[in-house]
This record gives C-alpha cells, sequence and structure tokens, in this order.
C-alpha cells in the first residue's frame, strides 16, 4: 500500500501545483486490491494544497474506511463504480472553471465529442478520424444516485465523465495513465472555451 500511497499523493501534488482543488474541493483515488476491492481515497474536508500522513484512508467496497477513523471523501462511491466497472486502477475528480463550463454548455446534448485534435492521441485514439466523447451526467445532490448515473453512461471507450457543474472524474489503469487522460480532458475543454471565443472576437 505504501506504493499505491506515494503515486496518488505525487499525483495531488502535481494536480495542486495547478490550483485544481478550489475550496478543499475534488478528490483522488487509487485501488489497492481488486479481491476484496478496497482504494485509497481522499479524507474529506483536508485542505489538498498540504501534505500530511492522514491525506487518505483506505476503504472498502462498500466505501467504509477499514481500522481508521478518517472519513473518506462523500464521493467515494462514484470511484467505486469506476472500479466496479472499469479496469481502472486509479480515479481522479477536479473541479475547474473550464470542466465546469463546457459541461453546462454541452449538458443538453449528454456529452462533449472531440475529434480533429492532436491531444485525443493521449487516450490511445490514433485513428485519422478518431473522436473522444466525454457524457455529461446532471448534477443529484443524493450520491447514491449520481454514482449509478455514472455508471450507466460508462462504455469500455469511456476514459472521464463530466458532472454538470461539478468538475470531471477521470480515469486510467494507472495512476499515470489517469493523469495523462484529465490533463488531455482540461487542455481540450481550454482549447474549446478559447476557440470559441477567438471566432466570436473575428465575428
Amino acid at each position: 500500500m505504501k506504493q499505491q500511497w506515494k503515486e496518488i499523493a505525487d499525483i495531488k501534488r502535481e494536480l495542486g501545483q495547478r490550483q485544481w482543488f478550489p475550496g478543499t474541493s475534488g478528490n483522488l483515488s487509487i485501488k489497492v486490491s481488486d479481491d476484496p476491492l478496497t482504494c485509497l481515497v481522499s479524507v474529506s474536508g483536508k485542505d489538498k494544497y498540504k501534505e500530511t500522513n492522514e491525506d487518505f484512508v483506505l476503504v472498502d467496497e462498500e466505501g467504509q474506511s477499514i481500522d481508521s477513523t478518517l472519513k473518506p471523501s462523500a464521493e467515494t462511491v462514484i470511484h467505486l463504480e469506476v472500479y466496479k466497472k472499469t479496469t481502472a486502477q486509479c480515479s481522479l475528480h477536479v473541479h475547474t472553471v473550464e470542466n465546469n463550463v463546457i459541461s453546462e454548455l454541452y449538458a443538453s446534448k449528454g456529452a462533449v465529442t472531440f475529434n480533429n485534435q492532436e491531444l485525443i492521441k493521449a487516450f490511445g485514439i490514433w485513428d485519422e478520424d478518431g473522436e473522444i466523447v466525454i457524457p455529461i451526467v446532471e448534477n443529484i445532490h443524493d450520491l447514491p444516485k449520481l454514482a449509478n448515473e455514472i455508471k450507466e453512461v460508462i462504455t469500455p471507450e469511456t476514459k472521464a465523465v463530466l458532472i454538470r457543474n461539478h468538475g470531471i472524474t477521470a480515469w486510467g489503469d494507472s495512476a499515470f495513465e489517469a493523469k495523462r487522460h484529465l490533463e488531455a480532458c482540461e487542455f481540450l475543454f481550454s482549447y474549446h472555451l478559447t476557440l470559441m471565443q477567438a471566432k466570436a472576437n473575428f465575428k
């Protein structure tokens, strides 16, 4: 478990340097075992810009802390559904202005699609006409229901899901891959919004 702790702590540090955890928002997890399913997940309410030995807690497949009084993130249930539905080993959830705006702009379509972008290769998509589709679900305050909604839109090709005005959850088969997917999504969101603004200015 020490190795998984180091990996997720390193990612937390990198994402924190990008200011992707405003107001203690966001949560991170990394799988520790498959059978039984256990994972390290962010502790609720922590300032993720600081590093302590209580940043993460081990939870079981029901999201309950194992041998600890620390309270896991309320959104642990979302990470667990990702692990149950995919081959993911790491799951990352952050709030940025860009991912919130994109989720609002395309919520009525239920997804945002990117193509003709070099960075979709970050998702292992090498076809010339390839595309990445990121589903968008409504922000349901009942977290088990929200987790179920996310589970329902995940396909084998899905690498991330947007929650309307509630950030993005991205995952991968390793901590490195999860971070790569998250970074690529955020780049695509930023590029798209910048391009929209540039086109509006040229009218």
